[in-house]
């Protein structure tokens, strides 16, 4: 099943983010499950966010990867919503 991971730093988090980014890379790599991510922008392109695909078994297998993720680990996440996705393009 794929699950999007929807996730928003807290706000003035950028440097939070920098310190974590190669060991949340590293997990990335190391679990195997992302099947697309990357970050989301705000109007001086600079990453507030992050848009994840996870190919899981279950959803507590998303939940399980989400709170490992070395940026949620760093409290780096105003918020992070977990949902059934559904490719249809690409």
């Amino acid at each position: 099943m794929l699950v999007a991971l929807m996730a928003w730093d807290k706000p003035g988090a950028l440097q939070t983010r920098m310190e974590n980014r190669k060991a949340h890379l590293a997990y990335v790599e190391k679990t195997g499950i992302v099947v697309q991510a990357g970050p989301f922008l705000n109007d001086k392109d600079e990453m507030i966010g992050s848009l994840i695909i996870l190919d899981v078994e279950e959803l507590a297998d998303a939940e399980r990867w989400a709170k490992s993720d070395p940026y949620a680990e760093a409290g780096l996440f105003e918020s992070v919503r977990l949902t059934k996705w559904k490719r249809v393009v690409g």
